[in-house]
This record gives structure tokens, C-alpha cells and sequence, in this order.
């Protein structure tokens, strides 16, 4: 059974309803800066009390006449971690009414950090570039976590107030009014959500109740305690986190960081209990709501039906075409990498949407992953590029500072015309080259040496030389902002223009029939190349990927019929040597493919 928590302002009434679980303790008080109320105790635990307190009231919660403590479903901590609470109004004058949402399978998402996106840094900064979005064709952003952090500089996922939006970023209203805004446009937005840990600093959940187990740990922190006791109050904790996010908000997705480490034995899994729960208000409010899990499991669990013993997300990120892309591009073969590099693994996580499906894996010293054909390719969210693959190299190097610029138009045909879900990192449309590095902004110089010092210790599986930026330092994080001058520089202007020409393609008949059966593979592993195959009644596209960095002679294996081509990523309109790819072609004709190139053919 759900039950609301936190400072819940009515307006009917003008009173708000103040609700905490703290299942241990003797006495729970709300304070203010004027005056003390008692709370009652009632069922599970749950403290509450119906004040004729206003939005914009502050206030604390004093534990057993001694401690005191921010709300733990804090909607709103105008002054940080540490501080008073505020009274949230989620009255909003909305004008998305008609707004029904998008579901995954038409979803080109961007991947975007509210801090680092504009020189604002704010949701404000994020408004200012929607045309951006829709010039490149852009139909989804998902915004980095945006759960109040300590300071004002931090990726999101030290977040300790999973309800409050982040006072530095526009705080509730300025996400309304870019939600609202988005929508007006025909733009979705997802926001990331920390379900596996809470962040260090300003973590006071424990003076209220067990949220956390000893029975199992993370990497990042304690382990959330979902499958203990007094689990079932933790569960509805952050269920309903979810469900205000897109009740409030009117938020049309939620990425789930590191599901696997999400820990759950019980006989429903708290992701399943999760997406019923989602899909429920998905019908009673008449629009998508998209649930997507992060894991490094290859787990079909997590986009398999109820009826399949599943946990019923829509979709997940699927790393393995990351890995092979990035591996075959680079020939990193250090730390996961090792696992990658061959043009095989890119064609089974064509075919598959992962490439291990239950293979030995030399990283990880086991085997790896679990079968996927049954899957849409819907399911699988794939990209060259995001805030881990990036942010976690020690420089924080973009793609454009590891390969030419020839290879980076390869690997953005490569998966932006895959059947599955493409997601772009922001900055990569136009081959944007200053860094995106770890950053925080915490208060705590003991916690502060225990981030450096875990930074240095992440890198140890990696070859990578020179001295990791100083997390802490302002200059780190005022590197990683997008500079967006892209179209003074001819590189950058084409290659936005040459994303925005892959995205449009995506429309193309034979694209939006995303069917794997409808598509078929051909490899050369000596020269990396990738041929693939997409068919749907009776139309047909023919796709050549080079990764090598010489020309090939090939000879298409294609049907009988006219074949003229659509792209070729040498031509010099996209800043090119030159397309020496004829305009039209036929079955027993030999062409050449440039180093490091994409070719595309439609039969009619």
C-alpha cells in the first residue's frame, strides 16, 4: 500500500501534510525558525501531522528532542545538504495538457549535464538551446540526476535528497518550467534517478530509520535496504520518489542507475514492483512513461514481460556496441576492453543487441550474459559516447580527441542507424573536444582526499598515462562546459549537419522497421569491415562500415535491382577527401570503400 511522504501542501485547504517514517525512535517534532509541532505516531512507523504551514515554510524534523534533521523526502533545500527544508506548492500553470508522450522506439535521446550544458548551468541555460534539439532532430533529452548534492558541482549521483530538485540547477519550478517547455516542442524528458545508493555527504537517512542493510555493499556507498526488514517503508520511499517525478514534474522517463547493484531476493523484485506501479499510472494519467535500467549483467530480465517473470522496463542501456565500437576504433584493449576489438563483436551486438550472450569474457573471468533474441531491438539503448565512458577516462577525453575525424562519422552511422534506441552524449552532434571530467563540490576535506584518492584507484585497470584532474577543483569542472561556437569551425558545422542527416535517416522506410529478422550481417574481420542488410517490404538499404584506415575493394552482396546511393561519409559536403562511390549500383559491381567511411545504397 503507497503512502505519501514528506511536506504535501493542499490547496484547498492551505495546510500541508507532514509525513516521515521513523519506525525506532520515541519522538518526532517538526520545526520551524517560530514554533515546534508534535507529530503523531501512526501505522509502520509513520510520523505526521496536517500544519496550516504555507509554501516556501522551512523547516526540520528534531528526533527524540535532541537531533535535528532536513526532511529525508525533502521537496526542495534552498541552501544545501545541511539546511532547512522548504514547503513545495506543485501547483503549476501547465500547458502541455495535450502532450501524450513518445515511446522508446521513436526516442533519438541526448544525454545532457544541466551544469555543464550551457555557461548558466541551470535549467534555464538548457530552455535557451531547445531549438538545438530540433534542428538536429532531437525528440528526447535525459538529464543527469538532478537529486540535491552537496554544492554546486557534482555529476548527480552523490545525491542525498531524492525528491528535492537541485537548488543550484532552478530548483522545482525551473525543471517545470523546462519540462513544460520541452513538451511545447514535442521534446521528452527523462531524468537519471539513484536507486542503489545515497551520496556521502548530508546522508541523514539512518537518524530516521534502517533505509540501509549490512547484508550486502556497493561501490559507492551502503546498500539500500529493499528485501530486510522494515524493507516495505523503504520500498514505498522510492516508489513514490518515481511516481512524484512523473506526477509533479510530468516527466516522461526515468534511467535507473546500476541496477545491478540494486539488491533484492525477495519474491518481487522492488524493479518489478517498480514498473507495475509506473505502468498503472502510465494508463490512470493517459500517457508513456518509459522506464530504462543501467546494468552491466546483460540481463534479460529487466526488459522481459511480467508474464515472462520479468521486471517489465521498457528498455536498458546495452554497453556492449559502446565497447566493440570503441574498441575496434581506438584499439584500447585495457580493462573491459580486453573482452572487444574484433568486427565479431560488433556484428553479434548487431544481431543480438549484446555480444556476450552467455561467452567466456576475459575480464571478468567467467561467462557473461544471457540470450536476447526474443527482445525488440526497441529494448536496447545504445551510443559511442556518454558520461561514464567519458567522465570515467582519467582525462575525461571525448571521442574526438582518440580517432580521426572520419572514423567519428563511421561510429556515429554505425549505431545511430542500428535498430535500436540511439542515445547521443551532449557535444558529440558536433564533435565537441574539451573534456568531461569527474567533478564535486563537496564540503568535507576528509571525504574530498577519499574521492581523489578513489579516482586514482578506478584507473589502475586502464594503461592510461598522466595525472587525473583534481575532482574538487572549480577548473575541472569549468572544463567540462560545452563551448558552442561549433559552427565557426567547418569540421563541427558538418559534422552536425552529417547527425542531423543520420538521424533523418532513421525515418527512412526500410529504418523504421526495426525487426531484427529484417536484418542480416556480412563481416570481413581482416579489414573491419561491417556489412549490413535492412529489409522491409520489398524496399532494402545496404550499409558498408570501414573501420580500417585503408580503402577496400568490395563486392556487394546485394539482390538484383537498382541500388543508388544514399550517403557516403568521404563526400566532401561532410568535410570529406571525396566520394569516389558510384551513384548507382548493381549486383557484381566491385567499389571501393574509403578508409574510415560509412556507405548507405537503397534499392527501391
Amino acid at each position: 500500500m503507497r503512502r505519501n511522504i514528506g511536506a504535501v501542501y493542499e490547496a484547498q485547504s492551505e495546510n500541508t501534510e507532514f509525513t516521515v517514517w521513523a519506525p525506532l525512535v520515541q519522538q518526532v517534532a517538526l520545526v520551524t525558525d517560530k514554533e515546534t509541532y508534535p507529530l503523531q505516531k501512526g501505522d509502520m512507523g509513520y510520523w505526521a501531522a496536517n500544519i496550516a504551514l504555507p509554501p516556501g515554510t522551512k523547516y526540520q524534523y528534531e528526533i527524540n528532542g535532541k537531533l535535528r534533521r532536513p526532511d529525508p523526502a525533502s521537496r526542495y533545500q534552498p541552501d544545501g545538504v545541511h539546511e532547512w527544508s522548504s514547503v513545495v506548492n506543485h501547483t503549476f500553470a501547465w500547458t502541455d495538457k495535450a502532450w501524450k508522450g513518445i515511446p522508446l522506439e521513436q526516442m533519438i535521446i541526448y544525454e545532457l549535464h544541466v551544469g555543464t550544458f550551457s555557461s548558466k548551468g541551470t535549467f534555464e541555460g538548457v530552455i535557451q538551446r531547445l531549438d538545438h534539439f530540433k534542428k538536429l532532430g532531437i525528440n528526447a533529452i535525459e538529464l543527469m540526476p538532478l537529486a540535491q548534492f552537496p554544492g554546486g558541482r557534482n555529476w548527480g549521483y552523490d545525491g542525498v535528497y531524492p525528491f528535492a530538485v537541485q537548488h543550484t540547477y532552478g530548483g522545482p519550478d525551473g525543471l517545470k518550467q523546462l519540462v513544460d517547455a520541452c513538451h511545447a516542442m514535442g521534446i521528452a524528458v527523462l531524468v537519471d534517478v539513484v536507486y542503489n545508493h545515497l551520496g556521502p555527504e548530508g546522508n541523514y537517512l539512518n537518524d530516521f530509520g534502517p533505509y540501509f542493510t549490512d547484508k550486502y555493499h556497493t561501490p559507492w556507498g551502503k546498500s539500500l535496504n529493499f528485501d530486510g526488514p522494515y524493507s516495505d517503508e523503504v520500498r514505498n520511499f522510492f516508489i513514490e520518489n518515481a511516481i512524484g517525478w512523473f506526477r509533479d514534474y510530468h516527466i516522461d522517463g526515468l534511467r535507473l542507475d546500476a541496477v545491478h547493484a540494486i539488491v533484492d531476493i525477495g519474491a518481487t523484485h522492488f524493479l518489478k514492483e517498480l514498473a507495475k506501479e509506473i505502468k498503472s499510472l502510465s494508463f490512470a494519467l493517459g500517457r508513456e512513461m518509459v522506464l530504462i535500467a543501467e546494468s552491466d549483467l546483460n540481463d534479460v530480465r529487466h526488459t522481459a514481460t511480467f508474464e515472462e517473470n520479468g521486471y517489465g522496463f521498457d528498455g536498458q542501456w546495452a554497453d556492449d556496441m559502446h565497447h566493440a565500437l570503441h574498441a575496434l576504433a581506438t584499439g584500447e584493449d585495457s580493462g573491459y576492453y580486453m573482452d572487444y576489438g574484433g568486427i565479431e563483436h560488433l556484428e553479434l551486438a548487431y544481431q543480438h543487441g549484446f555480444t556476450y550472450t552467455g561467452q567466456y569474457s576475459k575480464f571478468r573471468n567467467k561467462q557473461y550474459g544471457s540470450e536476447v533474441r526474443h527482445l525488440p531491438a526497441k529494448n536496447f539503448v545504445v551510443c559511442i559516447q556518454n558520461h561514464d565512458q567519458t567522465g570515467n577516462r582519467m582525462l575525461g577525453e571525448r571521442l574526438s580527441q582518440l580517432v580521426s575525424f572520419e572514423m567519428l562519422k563511421a561510429l556515429a552511422a554505425a549505431y545511430i542507424l542500428s535498430p535500436f534506441t540511439p542515445m547521443l552524449f551532449m557535444g558529440e552532434e558536433y564533435a565537441e573536444n574539451s573534456p568531461f571530467l569527474y567533478f564535486v563540490s563537496h564540503g568535507d576535506e576528509n571525504l574530498i582526499k577519499a574521492v581523489r584518492k578513489g579516482r586514482k584507484e578506478e584507473f589502475k585497470e586502464f594503461k592510461w598515462a598522466g595525472e587525473a584532474p583534481d575532482p574538487q577543483a572549480i577548473s575541472t569542472f569549468e572544463q567540462s562546459k560545452l563551448q558552442w561556437d561549433f559552427e565557426n569551425d567547418p569540421n563541427k558545422a558538418a559534422m552536425f549537419k552529417f547527425y542531423r542527416q543520420l538521424i533523418k535517416l532513421r525515418q527512412h522506410p526500410v529504418m523504421r522497421d526495426r525487426q531484427r529478422k529484417h536484418l542480416t550481417t556480412d563481416s570481413n574481420e581482416a579489414n573491419k569491415l561491417l556489412f549490413v542488410t535492412r529489409k522491409t517490404k520489398g524496399r532494402a538499404l545496404w550499409m558498408a562500415l570501414n573501420f580500417s584506415n585503408g580503402e577496400v575493394q568490395v563486392e556487394p552482396k546485394i539482390s538484383k535491382g537498382r541500388w543508388t546511393l544514399l550517403l557516403d561519409s568521404a563526400d566532401k559536403k561532410w568535410q570529406g577527401k571525396g566520394s569516389t562511390a558510384p551513384k548507382q549500383l548493381k549486383k557484381g559491381l566491385t567499389i571501393t570503400v574509403s578508409p574510415e567511411s560509412v556507405l548507405i545504397y537503397e534499392k527501391d
